[in-house]
């Protein structure tokens, strides 16, 4: 039993204290590239189409044809929130603006 013991503080001893560190570094860097990447190819361009769709929306106009839920129709008044869509003669609709897929 003693000798076990001996055995393993020898080689624990000579196992150099920059050997555990460099792979705690390794493991950091590895890490940090991994969200690099996760950032510029998911969160980044997401941000962007958000940013573009929001910017559609804030656009939206009475007049405008739009596309919403499936549906087609023309803006009569765009409230906070919602647009009230004319989708026939006489026919208007309410509709969440986040269900406006297009502006045309």
């Amino acid at each position: 039993m003693n000798e076990t013991v001996e055995v393993v503080n020898q080689v624990t001893q000579n196992v150099p204290l920059a050997q555990t560190q460099d792979g705690t570094w390794g493991m950091i860097i590895y890490c940090v590239a991994i969200m690099a990447i996760l950032y510029f190819f998911m969160i980044r361009p997401n941000k962007k189409r958000l940013a573009e769709y929001q910017k559609m929306l804030d656009s939206i106009k009475v007049g405008n044809r739009v596309l919403a839920a499936g549906i087609y129709g023309v803006v009569k008044k765009v409230n906070e929130k919602t647009i009230n869509m004319e989708i026939a003669k006489g026919v208007v609709v309410e509709v969440n603006k986040n269900a406006v897929a297009n502006i045309e």
